[in-house]
């Protein structure tokens, strides 16, 4: 008798993964919506087609080789895809007064998210000056979203949800210095990110520069490249699958990347040589614009889309600096200057190290520390060697803002 090897679900069904070669469902890394299978990797009898593993002892060495060899990716199929698909037992977290951020593994390659709407929660957590921790569990709300948060108990799932839950129950308000007009216009170019810039991104990231994304994925274990593998071609079938449904995949590669870039010239039109996209104070679009131009600045090197930022649309890779020394004073990159970084940390920089993952994050008390530690003193304006930034010469009333607002 030989056994099968399949996948159970709560639909009363059982997916033999060593007959099929596709998966009907899964989930899109990087995208708010997903669609993630839950249930146990099961082993059943089949039939036994004449007797194969009785007369193993009769067959050829090749034949027996081949038995045995079979058998074992057999097994570490299985492994691959209980690491993939298991259940996560679920954590009883105390959200009492506390926000708890659920999103996805960081990366490593040094940025603190692939998924743009991840990098933008958190970037948005820490320009608010909420304190808040990381869960890096890989659960998704139970609308099949990530990020979603967790506060005094209550969930909330979807970032334009999040913050406007926040905004009620903490009194924060990003927004407060945008008349009627700026609110309008922040909300067109928040759903034109969103709803369509992203989804060029998502192309770009786990469809064309696939291999590139790959190597950034953080896995452990005996068979994390293939790990990997698995989960970036899934990803690409579902990204190429949901880009069909949205119409935007429906077009040619040059026409999507044409779209890519009318969008990216139409965010530098905006900013122009302002601070911030709506003015020389935060706004939540700058959280939002933030989250999907990082993934171009950081995570698509030789593509159409870094060359273009950080070529003919300078101000907007300055934008992107000017946030990241800001609001991730932890997160260094190969190419920072010599007035970002010490001598000591030159050269380690130069190898990627894994963000800290804090619990309870506070900007201000982080900054602070720092400031202490290094008797040097640090605003979110000024490198580590107490310099301002090349492109912060607007004063702290901003800042001093966010800290009131609470």
């Amino acid at each position: 008798m030989h056994w099968g090897v399949g996948f159970a679900s709560s639909r009363s069904c059982v997916v033999d993964l060593s007959r099929n070669h596709s998966l009907t469902r899964g989930w899109c890394a990087g995208a708010e919506e997903h669609f993630p299978f839950y249930g146990d990797i099961v082993a059943f009898p089949g039939q036994d087609y004449g007797g194969i593993m009785a007369g193993l002892g009769s067959d050829s060495w090749w034949k027996k080789t081949l038995y045995l060899t079979g058998g074992a990716l057999l097994a570490a199929a299985a492994y691959l895809l209980h690491e993939l698909l298991a259940i996560r037992k679920e954590q009883e977290v105390d959200s009492k007064d506390a926000i708890i951020l659920h999103q996805f593994s960081r990366p490593n390659n040094g940025v603190p998210s692939l998924s743009p709407f991840c990098l933008k929660m958190e970037t948005y957590l820490r320009m608010a000056d909420l304190p808040y921790q990381n869960y890096f569990d890989g659960k998704l709300s139970s609308q099949g979203k990530m990020p979603w948060i967790e506060y005094n108990r209550k969930k909330v799932s979807g970032t334009e949800f999040i913050i406007d839950f926040l905004e009620e129950k903490l009194g924060v308000n990003l927004n407060k210095n945008l008349g009627p007009y700026e609110r309008a216009v922040s909300r067109a170019v928040t759903k034109m990110v969103e709803e369509h810039f992203y989804w060029t991104l998502a192309y770009c990231q786990w469809v064309d520069n696939l291999h590139e994304t790959q190597k950034m994925l953080s896995c452990s274990g005996p068979f994390s490249d293939l790990l990997k593998w698995i989960l970036c071609h899934l990803t690409k079938g579902i990204v190429k699958r949901e880009m069909y449904g949205h119409g935007i995949g429906r077009f040619s590669e040059e026409e999507i990347y044409k779209l890519m870039e009318k969008d990216m010239r139409s965010l530098a039109g905006l900013l122009g040589d302002k601070k911030y996209i709506m003015g020389p104070k935060l706004s939540t679009l700058d959280a939002t614009v933030f989250g999907h131009l990082a993934q171009a600045m950081w995570t698509l090197p030789g593509t159409r889309p870094e060359r273009l930022i950080k070529g003919e649309l300078i101000n907007l890779a300055m934008y992107c600096e000017r946030i990241r020394r800001k609001f991730w004073p932890e997160w260094h990159q190969d190419d920072d200057n010599t007035l970002y970084e010490s001598e000591e940390s030159h050269e380690t920089s130069k190898s990627h190290s894994p963000l800290q993952d804090f619990s309870f994050y506070s900007r201000t008390e982080t900054f602070d520390e720092e400031g202490t530690e290094n008797s040097i003193s640090q605003t979110p304006d000024t490198d580590y060697t107490g310099q301002s930034l090349f492109d912060s010469d607007v004063d702290m009333d901003d800042y001093t803002d966010h800290a009131q607002c609470k």
